[in-house]
Parts: C-alpha cells; sequence; structure tokens
C-alpha cells in the first residue's frame, strides 16, 4: 500500500513539473522575438516584410531557408554584398550584430526561421553561433 501511494504521489510531482516545462525550440522563438524587435524591426519591419529596394524581406525567404545558419553568419559579421531574396537583388549595407550575444542570436535566427511562413525543423543553437564566430 505505501509503495502505491508513493508511485501515486510521485508520478503525480513528474506530470506536474512537466506541465512547466517548455520545448526548447518554442522558448528561444519566443526569447528571439523580442531580439527581433529591439535589433532587426526597424529595418526588416515588423512582419519581416522588409522595405522594397532597400532590406531585403525576412518573411517566406528563399535565401534565408536554403540555409538559416546563413542568418547566423550574416547577423554576426554583417553584409556587404548583393544578395538575391525571393528573385530580386538586395546591396543594402547590415551591420554587423557582434554584440549579441551566442544565445539571442541563435533566439533571433529561430524566431525568423519559424515565422511569417517560414519553417525550419533545425533548431539553431548558442552551440552553433559560438562556432561560426571563431
Amino acid at each position: 500500500m505505501k509503495y502505491t501511494i508513493l508511485f501515486g504521489a510521485c508520478t503525480a510531482i513528474a506530470i506536474m513539473a512537466s506541465s512547466f516545462s517548455q520545448d526548447p525550440k518554442a522558448a528561444s522563438i519566443k526569447r528571439g522575438q523580442e531580439v527581433y524587435a529591439n535589433n532587426c524591426q526597424s529595418c526588416h519591419m515588423e512582419k519581416g516584410e522588409g522595405v522594397e529596394d532597400s532590406y531585403p524581406p525576412l518573411a517566406k525567404s528563399d535565401y534565408l531557408m536554403k540555409d538559416p545558419k546563413k542568418a547566423i553568419a550574416i547577423t554576426l559579421k554583417g553584409q556587404d554584398e548583393a544578395i538575391t531574396v525571393n528573385g530580386k537583388s538586395y546591396e543594402m549595407y547590415m551591420p554587423a550584430q557582434e554584440y549579441l550575444t551566442d544565445e539571442q542570436i541563435a533566439d533571433v535566427v529561430n524566431y525568423i526561421s519559424n515565422s511569417w511562413g517560414n519553417s525550419y525543423k533545425t533548431l539553431i543553437t548558442p552551440a552553433l553561433v559560438k562556432a561560426a564566430r571563431k
């Protein structure tokens, strides 16, 4: 009887504890939304639509979806060459955002890669960002 009660109590505690844990990808995306609002939104706009002939769209971006890890490099080191996004060329300079932490860059890339029609299954981690800093 004691073991049944103990097992039941442990099971209940485990179920309650699991309800407080959040999917790591979902948590990263949520944090990334704030990073985006503070550091990216002024150029790429609230919904990632960019500014025609100036700043490329991040929404439904074929350029980023080919390899979202490119976004790590661009965020860290900036962009000073022409790129083609959704069939249109963009030449606007993007300054490096290397002052952001590895976690902030991973979070914002996860947010961008999973918002506005983008869907990337792999989780970008701070370790990937750290490796790209080298």
